[in-house]
């Protein structure tokens, strides 16, 4: 906690020292920007030799908002926006994501139960294992960089459920127009409603950017450091639970249902230091053919832990091998390195050759002999892999490939991915794309050691391969439609063995076909908007290993409208969830991991959430009665087996920008 209040304090006090009203936008109808604060483009940067020290003196009127710049990992280049828009109520949550495709538990900051998923996939390597514990853990193309005229901070701020908040706190400066850097922190802490659910999250980032004055050379670099820490009680016991859907007003305080135990926890940390780093040997200024040739190293170098924790052991892990104070740690150490060598011609079009080298160290610091036979504690090796990437643009068609395949090493991996998009005209745009990939299962699946006899395994698995095609329509005045279809060969999971009904990995010998249909549309008349938001899936599976509900849809009725003169504009309105009942996905709290079970069915139920948002110049402030048909539709939510979604909850928060 005191992390998070230093963070506010810190990045507050820039804020306030150097506090001026940013340029004052004018808006639309819609409550959007119109960029027209002023045509002169003068850097910012230039005036910074004025004597006074006067907010007066220091505001840059020339600003505009399109020179806030946020620039992805993959060189994407977006502005800031401080709209107000129903996307926004979407992604104002702990994942600062839109959540159309997942189910929270009852508080912030533990995991999520996936309703639907995108197997789109070119990773060469098996990821960490504890997939639970990833949904806030922030990748390598989570992080952005920034370009700003100004200091630019933002404070994101929303209550929590009982004893806590959550706070993501920026800040980003340009000292000169050729470097750049930003710090940013995300903090959480949430009792919960039910026994033993404390979460407690930190997000660290601090970036930076850097180019020469000639453009010669360039680099993007970041350092993250996390830390997800979760109580664990299993759920509720099935006698609790039928008390939790009887809707008596004894158990009206969830505190008092009663859960399987009360003395594990968790916690996932990471720290990862990243650069990519580019030398231009040949730019278009020098060359009257327009050849562009440049040479790119990227390194990645991260250091994952994950620790479970019980004090007592329990039955509903099975037999441990000690009876008290059981503690099982895995890390992963991976060093990655690629070099690219890229050419650009207006003819030839853009052209990548690269060539990766990873080191990898994955295990335990302990050995386990087990029915008379050791488990080796650890995977480690070197992973050398070779790709390419293409790109050209002929007349309307844009055209997008990619390949790349692990030539040496223990890991068998490969993937092709090829797309194109024509933009048919200003309202209509289409794209097509198919994927390929092969790889291996993640870590945790291949070797897992543990106190838990069980939870103990050196397994041969298959690679994992899956195929998937996909097509996209956008339109305004249409529809916004996404159709993939997928097919997955050696299909990795978790499941409660039969014999022994606990937990363990398992290779599908079928293939899956998943089929998704997504459609998007937004009706408005005058100030009112319907917004509609519908999945289909269906799946073909013989083992039935993998499990989605068959229709999932949100559908928002909003009013949208300028109120007092204009000086704020409010956005107030229902979201409507709902996913048709299937056999839900089970969580096992050792592994973080979901597992497959086909004994029960959960889903069905509606949620409807009230909001009202207003914005006042800079400022957004979120107020929402979430989930407030609780108490009249039925205690028959549930966000995994034996595990109650939240109940009936008021929240509020802000987002709040400085442009300084």
């Amino acid at each position: 906690m005191n992390k998070i209040f230093f963070t506010f304090f810190l990045i507050g006090f820039f804020g306030v020292s150097y506090a001026q009203t940013s340029p004052k936008p004018t808006l639309d109808k819609g409550g959007k920007e119109l960029n027209n604060y002023s045509n002169n483009r003068n850097d910012t940067l230039s005036r910074g030799s004025a004597k006074s020290t006067s907010n007066k003196s220091i505001k840059n009127k020339d600003a505009k908002i399109t020179d806030y710049l946020i620039i992805s990992h993959k060189n994407d280049t977006t502005f800031v926006d401080t709209t107000l828009t129903i996307q926004k109520e979407y992604k104002y949550n702990y994942l600062r994501k839109d959540e159309f495709n997942l189910m929270p538990f009852s508080n912030i900051g533990q995991t999520y139960n996936t309703l639907s998923q995108d197997f789109e996939s070119i990773s060469l390597m098996p990821e960490f294992g504890a997939r639970a514990r990833h949904f806030n853990y922030m990748e390598i193309e989570d992080i952005n960089y920034y370009h700003v005229p100004t200091p630019l901070t933002e404070l994101m701020y929303k209550s929590a459920f009982e004893q806590g908040q959550l706070l993501d706190a920026f800040f980003t400066v340009n000292t000169s127009k050729q470097f750049n850097f930003s710090i940013a922190y995300k903090g959480m802490r949430s009792l919960g409603n039910y026994q033993h659910i404390l979460t407690s999250t930190g997000n660290f980032r601090f970036t930076s950017s850097y180019k020469t004055k000639n453009r010669k050379y360039s680099a993007n670099l970041h350092f993250v450091s996390q830390d997800l820490f979760n109580e664990e009680n299993g759920g509720l016991t099935d006698e609790n639970v039928l008390f939790f859907e009887s809707n008596e007003e004894d158990f009206y305080d969830r505190g008092v249902l009663e859960v399987n135990f009360q003395d594990a926890q968790n916690i996932l940390k990471g720290k990862r230091f990243y650069i990519n780093q580019k030398y231009n040997i040949v730019t278009k200024k020098d060359s009257i053919s327009n050849n562009n040739l440049n040479v790119t190293h990227i390194m990645s170098l991260k250091d994952k832990s994950y620790l479970f924790e019980q004090a007592i052991q329990n039955d509903f892990f099975g037999t441990g091998f000690k009876s008290s104070n059981l503690r099982d740690r895995v890390t992963l150490e991976e060093l990655s390195n690629q070099l690219q060598l890229n050419y650009s011609n207006d003819i030839v079009g853009d052209v990548q050759f690269n060539v990766s080298h990873t080191n990898y160290n994955y295990g335990y610091d302990k050995l386990v002999i087990l029915n008379g036979s050791a488990i080796t504690n650890r995977l480690k090796g070197d992973v050398l892999a070779v790709g390419g990437k293409y790109k050209k643009q002929i007349k309307g068609f844009n055209l997008q490939g990619e390949l790349g395949a692990n030539v040496s090493g223990d890991f068998n991996g490969n993937f092709l991915k090829a797309a194109a998009s024509y933009k048919l005209n200003n309202d209509l745009y289409a794209s097509a794309q198919i994927n390929h990939n092969a790889v291996a299962p993640n870590y945790n699946a291949q070797l897992y050691q543990s106190d838990y006899a069980n939870y103990n395994w050196k397994t041969q698995f298959n690679t994992v391969k899956t195929q998937q095609l996909s097509l996209n329509i956008k339109s305004q005045k249409l529809v916004n439609l996404t159709l993939d279809l997928t097919t997955i060969n050696d299909f990795v999971y978790f499941a409660k063995n039969e014999t022994d009904s606990l937990v363990k990995p398992f290779q599908n010998d079928k293939t899956i076909t998943y089929l998704r249909l997504k459609v998007n549309k937004e009706i408005k008349y005058r100030n009112f908007a319907l917004n509609n938001t519908i999945m289909y899936q269906n799946v073909k599976d013989e083992n039935e290993v993998y499990n989605v509900p068959q229709v999932i849809t949100r559908n928002t009725l909003y009013y949208s409208n300028h109120v007092f003169k204009k000086a704020m504009y409010l956005q107030t309105g229902i979201t409507f969830n709902y996913f048709t009942a299937y056999k839900m996905n089970a969580y096992d709290p050792l592994l973080a991991e979901f597992y497959t079970q086909n004994d029960q069915e959960f889903g069905g139920f509606p949620r409807l959430d009230f909001f009202v948002n207003a914005k006042i110049r800079q400022t957004r402030i979120y107020i929402k009665a979430e989930h407030f048909n609780a108490a009249f539709t039925g205690r028959d939510y549930f966000s995994a087996p034996n595990t109650p979604f939240r109940d009936f909850k008021v929240r509020f928060g802000v987002v709040w920008n400085f442009f300084l």
